[in-house]
């Protein structure tokens, strides 16, 4: 167990630049993730400050998904300049989902387009 309450900051789909545009918008997003049980707390990233929720939060422990750009020393760094003092660790495609298959919106959509496809050759 890594802590005793999990807040999941969602990324605003304006500073998600590091790979396609979300399909499913951050507020949907954000819902989404607030309805899964291990979430204590899901919330919106800040549209400024990568680091305002964390300061807000004060973590013990800073959880990066396996397709976030930052790296686990950089922004350990960047939050200890800041005065904060969390862990960072990275989880891998398979941690985020326990089969490493569905990590993604995108990767849902692939799927169900596909599966769409299939039963049209059914057809």
């Amino acid at each position: 167990m890594l802590g005793d309450e999990l807040y999941v900051i969602i990324s605003r789909d304006v500073n998600v630049n590091h790979k396609p545009t979300p399909i499913i918008p951050e507020n949907q997003r954000r819902m989404m993730v607030a309805a899964l049980k291990p979430v204590d707390f899901a919330l919106l990233g800040s549209l400024t400050d990568y680091f305002e929720p964390i300061s807000e939060i004060n973590p013990d422990i800073v959880v990066l998904g396996f397709d976030q750009k930052f790296q686990e020393k950089e922004l350990e760094d960047a939050l200890n300049e800041r005065g904060f003092f969390p862990k960072v660790i990275r989880l891998s495609k398979a941690d985020s989902n326990g089969e490493g298959e569905f990590y993604s919106s995108r990767r849902i959509a692939a799927e169900i387009i596909e599966r769409k496809n299939k039963n049209q050759e059914i057809d």
